[in-house]
């Protein structure tokens, strides 16, 4: 069984999301939608599209979207088979949340690694 196969998005926290928004907007060229991030849409090496895109983030620090972990980010990442994996890591002794998610994005689970971090692991809807 694969594991994870790539990143799916970069989520953040800061204390003025607006201003962290705007630095990284004028500075670094990001285009941050008003949600409060981008994606980024993948490409081959000629630069064609390809099926699939990176999310990139930031959210209120006053909110506790990362909870139970103690990191002010969190990373998304891709995996084939959600249930499968979480099965695996539940069987290996890893601290799997028993919540998860179904949604038109996609099917969301959740591991704190061993320095506490939330770490979100996402499988896409079929064709993305």
């Amino acid at each position: 069984m694969k594991r994870v196969t790539g990143i799916g998005g970069i989520f953040f926290l800061a204390k003025d999301p607006a201003a962290l928004q705007a630095w990284y907007r004028r500075h670094l060229g990001i285009d941050v939608q008003s949600w409060g991030g981008t994606s980024f849409p993948w490409t081959d090496a000629a630069g064609n599209p390809m099926p699939g895109s990176t999310v990139w983030s930031i959210g209120a620090a006053a909110s506790e979207p990362f909870a139970p972990g103690r990191a002010s980010f969190m990373v998304n990442y891709r995996v084939d088979d959600l249930a499968a994996l979480l099965k695996a890591l539940r069987d290996e002794g890893c601290d799997v949340l028993e919540k998860t998610d179904d949604s038109e994005y996609g099917q969301f689970g959740w591991v704190i690694d061993p320095e506490g971090n939330k770490v979100e692991l996402w499988q896409p809807p079929e064709g993305q």
